[in-house]
């Protein structure tokens, strides 16, 4: 009997070769997925402008798609749309990036008093609960904290020696990348034909699965977008009514926040409290308590309202595989794996969907056959 179960086995294996390997489309879009990964990973490090400039351009074509066929040729929307993403980029360039940057070093240059006023708070501490916790394991935990600080200062110093190399780097970046952006909007068509005459002929799922995962990505991408934009006006008007320091440095870490589900809410929770209970403490009045009821409210309404309403049509993924995806693509390419996790997560869903499946029936032969 265990012979015979062996049989059926490879029997199965060798009909599932058979079933998919002479299949010319899963044979191309295989080879589509292997020869991409394999050009993104090995030429990252070299080619990165050229793979961002090819991403922003992306983007930016569902705003010339959507310009063109109503009302201007396709040229005029490409330039429309550039003026547009360079206006945005110089705002953020020379406006946000200013007030951000002086916040933050202002933040910095306010650590060894946040760190005396949290090392007077806890010790005391043991005065407090004397059952619960001592002096020596106080002056234990801050000797530690203190020597975590000295290595992460010895780390920005020993950094800022190559501040002038990544200063020359995202000076080239600036250049080139918008640069080339505009032309890979602009030359969109040639690009496309170019590329498309080193693929296989027959390439009708591989078109099918890309077809899926643009929808996705473009309904993503957007909604992700406004997510953003919406969540940083209204953290930094409610943060600068309640007088709140450091607003809009917070404010753009709460924006950000929400490029990476579920972990970047419980983050940015620990900036925003911390710096309010710096600020006033919790014996400070309800100012305190003011911050982290409208801290509350922001959050709840992005996840009640927002979420829902913006990403309706948008992928469809359960928490468990978006929080592997962030793992995963975030261990293997850093922050852009991170930033970029739901759409890949959403090229993988795709893919497994469109996939040639065997058939029900040998499925079920298969499982009764196992011992």
């Amino acid at each position: 009997m265990s012979k015979q179960t062996d049989f059926s086995n490879l029997d199965f294996v060798r009909d599932f070769f058979h079933r998919f390997l002479p299949n010319s489309q899963v044979v191309s879009l295989a080879i589509s997925l292997v020869a991409g990964s394999l050009l993104i990973y090995s030429l990252a490090g070299l080619l990165m402008p050229v793979f961002a400039s090819v991403v922003i351009a992306y983007l930016l074509e569902g705003l010339v798609t959507k310009a063109e066929p109503r009302w201007m040729p396709r040229l005029a929307a490409v330039h429309l749309v550039f003026f547009a993403f360079l206006t945005m980029l110089g705002f953020i360039l020379f406006v946000l990036v200013p007030i951000v940057s002086e916040q933050t070093v202002q933040l910095v240059q306010r650590i060894p008093e946040i760190v005396y006023s949290a090392q007077t708070q806890i010790m005391r501490l043991p005065d407090m609960y004397p059952e619960l916790i001592s002096q020596a394991r106080i002056r234990e935990m801050m000797f530690s904290i203190q020597q975590d600080l000295l290595k992460y200062g010895q780390g920005v110093i020993s950094g800022s020696a190559q501040s002038f190399a990544g200063l020359l780097a995202a000076i080239i970046y600036l250049f080139l990348v918008p640069l080339m952006v505009f032309f890979c909007m602009k030359d969109k068509d040639l690009l496309i034909g170019w590329f498309a005459q080193f693929f296989p002929r027959d390439m009708t799922l591989t078109l099918r699965v890309w077809q899926e995962v643009d929808a996705q990505i473009a309904n993503y991408v957007r909604g992700k977008f406004v997510e953003v934009f919406i969540l940083w006006a209204a953290s930094y008007l409610t943060f600068s009514l309640l007088n709140l320091n450091y607003s809009m440095l917070l404010a753009v870490l709460m924006g950000l926040s929400v490029v990476i589900p579920y972990v970047g809410a419980t983050l940015v929770t620990f900036p925003v409290l911390g710096v309010a209970y710096v600020q006033w403490g919790m014996e400070g009045g309800n100012d305190f308590m003011y911050v982290m009821i409208a801290y509350s409210i922001i959050q709840a309404i992005d996840g009640v309202v927002l979420v829902p309403l913006l990403f309706s049509e948008a992928v469809n993924l359960h928490p468990i595989a978006i929080i592997v995806a962030i793992l995963f693509f975030g261990g293997l390419w850093g922050f852009w794996g991170v930033f970029f996790a739901i759409p890949l997560a959403t090229l993988v869903k795709a893919v497994l969907t469109a996939w040639p499946r065997t058939g029900q029936g040998q499925i079920q032969t298969f499982n009764s056959e196992l011992p």
